[in-house]
């Protein structure tokens, strides 16, 4: 592979220090960081949302079986992608907004990077007002209900965040590994509190219901990949701070073994939540279901842990980076702009007390785009340039990849627009739609496209 990372003093004007190619001497996570920092993103509420989803008028959608079949697909998907994507960022060091311009063009990239930074804001804004209930549950027991202000706790959690994600990686690693071991501890009590106290609740309505193995859970399936689509697509951002020396099998099981141990955890909690108390927000139902006031403390303080978790991995880091892209900000201001964003995405529109189906539908409608993004990258890494490709050239503004791609803007669109088709698969239909079109429009329209050059198609 060309991997030339010295950049010219006119290029160096326009790219940010953070957004240069990572030497293995940079690189902060080793495997036990890395796969913690995996966990700590699985176990939060807002994923647990996912599991309360699957309550539909008191009864789950999908049996105990079914839950955990969608499941383990899912996440055999989500790794097998994972190690796909995050190969070009682990092998050279350089961002998802980077390597985005090898398929779409300097320009070209400014649009796609957009599409994966807006939805992880609204993620962000949405895991933080879940923080904020159930920091505000603190605070309201030990005030004896003299406080009960949600809003001023989402400005001070969005706070603490904002400083805390100043320190990027070296923060992470350290955060996620403490809170992922105490909020694992956590889980295990719930669950066990769960089942002593309301086992026949749940048998009666996760266990024995037949379920369905139609289009529920194919939907549950697309809506986990959904969940994930933001995060595997900018592999990059996180595979450039592993340390060098991992296989492709190493790194895979980095990825499906911390995923299946939160998930499986997370998900299961939040169906045995909304079973036994019909609430689809997870606080509230802990606050039913854990009827102690200091229990609920410490429930609530590691739901307020996980929040955190959730949003420095996979919420703050991503948008940040594009923001460094487009504006040329420092990174410590762009995650400051990040957070204030957040705030300003109405988190508290998608769930209500009673149905967490605006979550779901807000997965299904961005992953719609997502999927042909990733899918377009994929294609052009492993089928167009057989893994060959000039690091060097993606730097350069006025090189090969200066503008836009019109064969990649045209596949996203038709990927994205094939995929609202079926929107409860829109993920699966978007990525196979996206990438077919992508081969098809590179092999025969753009002939004289400069973005053929050192692909398959380029005219010898």
């Amino acid at each position: 592979m060309k991997n030339h990372t010295k950049q010219s003093s006119s290029e160096s004007l326009t790219i940010n220090r953070s957004l240069l190619p990572k030497t293995n001497k940079d690189r902060t996570m080793n495997c036990f960081t890395y796969g913690f920092m995996w966990i700590g993103d699985g176990m939060n509420l807002g994923n647990m949302t996912l599991g309360t989803s699957l309550v539909v008028a008191g009864v789950a959608t999908m049996n105990t079986l079914q839950t955990f079949i969608a499941m383990f697909i899912s996440i055999l998907i989500i790794t097998t992608i994972f190690v796909l994507n995050d190969r070009l960022g682990y092998r050279t060091g350089i961002p998802y907004v980077m390597q985005l311009r090898m398929s779409f063009g300097i320009k070209g990239a400014v649009v796609s990077s957009l599409l994966r930074g807006i939805p992880a804001i609204v993620w962000y804004g949405f895991q933080s007002w879940i923080g904020a209930t159930a920091l505000n549950e603190i605070i309201k027991i030990l005030s004896n209900g003299g406080f009960n202000q949600v809003f001023v706790c989402f400005l001070i959690l969005q706070c603490f965040q904002i400083a805390l994600s100043l320190y990027g990686f070296h923060a992470i690693k350290w955060v996620e590994t403490l809170i992922s071991i105490v909020i694992l501890c956590a889980l295990i009590y719930v669950f066990i509190i769960l089942l002593n106290n309301h086992q026949e609740i749940i048998i009666d309505k996760w266990v024995k219901p037949k379920g369905t193995w139609g289009l529920p859970f194919y939907g549950f399936i697309m809506m986990f990949l959904g969940n994930y689509s933001a995060i595997f697509l900018s592999a990059a951002d996180y595979s450039r701070e592993l340390k060098l020396g991992f296989s492709h099998r190493q790194r895979a099981l980095l990825y499906f073994l911390p995923i299946f141990i939160a998930y499986g955890f997370i998900i299961t909690i939040g169906v045995m939540l909304a079973s036994v108390t019909g609430n689809a927000n997870p606080v509230k139902a802990f606050a039913i279901v854990v009827d102690n006031s200091y229990i609920t403390i410490i429930v609530s303080t590691f739901i307020v842990l996980g929040t955190i978790a959730v949003n420095i991995v996979a919420n703050i880091i991503p948008p940040a980076y594009v923001i460094t892209l487009l504006t040329k900000a420092n990174y410590q201001l762009s995650v400051t702009i990040t957070g204030l964003l957040a705030i300003a995405s109405f988190p508290w529109i998608l769930v209500q007390d009673t149905s967490a189906q605006g979550l779901g539908l807000f997965i299904l409608i961005y992953s719609a785009f997502l999927g042909p993004i990733v899918a377009i990258l994929l294609v052009e890494y492993y089928l167009l340039r057989r893994q060959q490709i000039n690091i060097h050239a993606l730097y350069n503004n006025k090189g090969q990849f200066a503008g836009y791609n019109p064969a990649a803007i045209l596949a996203m669109l038709i990927g994205s627009a094939s995929a609202f088709y079926e929107v409860s698969l829109s993920w699966i239909v978007g990525f196979f739609v996206g990438g077919i079109s992508y081969i098809l429009l590179t092999k025969y329209r753009f002939m004289q496209s400069p973005f053929k050059k050192g692909t398959i198609f380029e005219k010898r």
